[in-house]
């Protein structure tokens, strides 16, 4: 499925995008009416990134922001750093 978010299932929503004219009365004028409404698609911010698997392995998954930022995923170890002590 297209725009699926494999952690939180998220998917695009469908809501009304409005057109307004005039003047904010804060500014002066008499307010802002609302001329247009169209429907239109909030589609969710997913990206292709590898996270951690369930055995530690590295796995492509389709993830939304909000998950990455909120920490809903872990990020897979990388290799480990060189270390004098086990070179020798």
């Amino acid at each position: 499925m297209g725009l699926h978010c494999d952690i939180c299932q998220k998917t695009p929503k469908l809501g009304n995008q409005k057109t307004y004219r005039g003047k904010a009365k804060y500014l002066g004028g008499v307010g802002k009416k609302i001329t247009g409404i169209s429907r239109r698609v909030y589609k969710p911010n997913i990206q292709n990134i590898q996270i951690a698997g369930p055995k530690g392995e590295s796995v492509r998954a389709r993830v939304c922001v909000a998950c990455i930022r909120s920490g809903k995923i872990a990020k897979p170890t990388k290799r480990q750093p060189f270390s004098l002590a086990n070179a020798v």
